[in-house]
């Protein structure tokens, strides 16, 4: 594998200068920086929403806002989470910047689709939020029938801007398969590739293959809402029903768009951080086509409790359960990679070590809501909410911060403060437990999830639940301020400063417009850790 010469003074950052060089840039890591910073900053409004919620069922009785808006307020909440922030995170913006440079190429293969991607999904999502100034939305971010169909408020709004940017997924999907086939390196042969790279692709086969179901979905139901015809809403003839199978068909798929892009982070970082090849290398890459076949017969189990047949009822709960199967393989391979290691517990691995926890414990309660029997009890209950944010926000978000501080030094050209990183990584992972794992409990024990009040005898374990968000919202702070700071205080990083295998950090930190220096060649195994791989740590191990 080649080593690039040491960095020269041009880089992508400094190649052109000005707001418009941004705005109308074709580079790929500008492109994916672009996203990141808008995800962050629909985080942040989301979080905000979260918070807020938090407050209003700190107590018994009405706290804060009122039934009405607190629905508008979780409905915000859950659509920018999902829509804008946690689908487009990793695979827009992280994967923007480093799929590329992992595959030895210059750019994506199309670079003005991947530009024109990146303004569809911010028109979408102001589109959406433009609807807060409108009214609001009150009918929670699965937008169910007959409610959506029937209230008042700007719906049609939110509807038509995840409508949007559902185009931005799949535009971004096809952009990377066709990189992915058409842009490898010499000698990165696919057997060689980067379970990151293996991970992406099979996140965008999901994407082009199921966001068009929710796409015509939304259509439908703006043209039911509009038109009065007869398709979800039954007063007219139609069938709620039919929108849950059309929803859930695009959105249980969805969870895996959100979930498999940060397990193939962690497939990278925990190899590097355990200084040992990956464990499985092969069943990792195709346990995430199993993730993803799997994904797109599994939405029944959303519907146990909506009159479905006791057979669809049976057959999805089995389905459900053999989802386990890929997931524990990726488990299994990440702890025998660990196993005997040399372990640094830098910043990276520590996010990553809590994907596992958090992911482990939202993975397992799945299974509890697969069991028909437990999840007719379960179903609309905090347990729900619980599982999902375990799996999605732990999972999801713990997997972007591994990322973001792991390829930190790529983007920027500065080491993170590790001190400051470790801080708020013990904060976020002890406020996230605290905040969700009472709810287990009080779900278990019966309290309905989406109401803006409950009984007296939840209140202790929602007052903890309130008191870890404020936790959690510290910890993020924390992050987001320290990596700030990074960019001012931090140390130069080198090249290579992980002593990493992938091609990506063969280039120079901060890359040059084109990425490599020269045009880099594989020549060895990438995962194994041998001197003939031609690499000088900067940071010896």
């Amino acid at each position: 594998m080649a080593h690039t010469a040491v960095a020269h003074g041009d880089n992508y950052l400094n190649h052109s200068h000005g707001m418009m060089s941004w705005l109308k840039t074709l580079d790929h890591k500008r492109i994916g920086l672009m996203y990141l910073f808008t995800v962050l900053g629909y985080f942040l409004i989301g979080g905000l929403f979260a918070l807020l919620i938090r407050l209003e069922l700190m107590f018994p009785g009405q706290t804060l806002i009122d039934p009405n808006t607190y629905n508008k307020v979780f409905t915000y909440h859950g659509a920018i989470m999902v829509f804008m922030v946690i689908i487009p995170a990793i695979p827009a913006a992280l994967g923007n910047f480093v799929l590329p440079m992992m595959l030895g190429a210059k750019d994506v293969a199309f670079p003005r689709l991947n530009l024109a991607s990146y303004y569809i999904y911010v028109f979408g999502a102001l589109f959406a939020t433009s609807a807060l100034f409108f009214g609001g939305a009150d009918t929670g971010w699965t937008f169910y029938t007959p409610y959506s169909i029937r209230t008042s408020g700007a719906v049609i709004s939110v509807i038509f801007g995840a409508f949007i940017m559902g185009f931005s997924s799949i535009l971004t999907g096809l952009n990377f398969i066709v990189t992915i086939h058409k842009l490898r390196a010499p000698g990165l042969s696919w057997a060689r590739l980067p379970l990151f790279i293996w991970a992406s692709y099979a996140t965008s086969i999901i994407q082009i293959l199921a966001t068009p179901v929710l796409a015509i979905t939304l259509l439908l139901l703006i043209f039911e809402r509009v038109f009065q015809v007869g398709i979800f809403d039954p007063k007219i003839g139609g069938d709620p029903v039919l929108f849950q199978h059309f929803f859930w068909f695009y959105s249980h798929p969805a969870v895996y768009i959100m979930i498999l892009p940060p397990m193939g982070v962690i497939s990278e970082v925990i190899p590097v951080f355990s200084r040992k090849p990956i464990f499985g290398y092969k069943a990792i890459a195709y346990s995430s086509f199993g993730i993803a076949l799997i994904a797109f017969v599994v939405w029944g189990h959303h519907l146990f409790v909506s009159g479905q047949g006791e057979l669809a009822n049976f057959v999805f709960s089995l389905l459900t359960m053999l989802v386990a199967v890929p997931t524990g393989v990726k488990v299994f391979s990440w702890v025998g990679t660990m196993y005997k290691g040399s372990i640094r517990l830098n910043a990276p691995m520590l996010y990553a070590l809590g994907f596992l926890q958090l992911f482990t414990i939202g993975g397992l309660t799945g299974v509890f809501l697969a069991t028909l029997a437990i999840d007719v009890h379960l179903t609309d209950t905090y347990f729900v909410i619980a599982h999902f944010h375990y799996v999605m926000v732990g999972g999801a978000l713990m997997g972007l911060l591994a990322g973001m501080h792991y390829w930190f030094p790529k983007m920027t050209g500065k080491m993170y403060l590790e001190k400051g990183a470790r801080i708020s990584f013990w904060w976020i992972l002890a406020g996230f437990n605290i905040t969700f794992f009472p709810q287990f409990i009080v779900g278990a024990q019966g309290m309905p999830r989406r109401y803006h009040d409950y009984l007296p005898e939840f209140s202790t374990l929602n007052l903890l639940s309130t008191v870890g968000s404020w936790f959690l919202a510290i910890g993020f702070f924390w992050a987001a301020i320290n990596l700030w700071r990074s960019l001012k205080l931090g140390e130069k990083a080198g090249d290579n400063p992980w002593n990493a295998l992938t091609l990506e950090w063969q280039s120079p930190s901060p890359p040059p417009h084109e990425n490599f220096l020269v045009e880099p060649v594989v020549t060895t195994w990438p995962y194994e850790y041998k001197a003939e791989a031609g690499l000088t740590p900067v940071r010896p191990w």
